[in-house]
């Protein structure tokens, strides 16, 4: 399975709380997300702001492709949504 991300800004969904992302999977875009709380938690977000979560997003943009690309592996290349907790056990 061949994984790469665009090094596009992540977009933000105020309804869901969470910052979105696309992946490319085998040539195929795919959606992938982080909860705000993810980013509070594990990544030093300020706050639940959009410009903080951003930031947060982008100061750790690496670590966080690294998860995403663990969880796509794991789960066939179907779209993700990484919580907090899939931080807390699984790095």
């Amino acid at each position: 399975m061949q994984i790469s991300f665009p090094s596009c800004r992540p977009d933000y969904c105020a309804r869901d709380l969470v910052l979105t992302f696309p992946a490319r999977v085998d040539h195929q875009t795919v959606q992938c997300a982080i909860t705000a709380e993810a980013l509070e938690d594990h990544f030093d977000a300020r706050s639940l702001r959009e410009e903080d979560l951003i930031d947060a997003f982008t100061a750790h943009r690496r670590d966080i492709e690294i998860a995403a690309r663990r969880m796509l592996t794991e789960i066939g290349g179907n779209p993700i949504l990484l919580h907090s907790g899939y931080f807390r056990f699984c790095t």
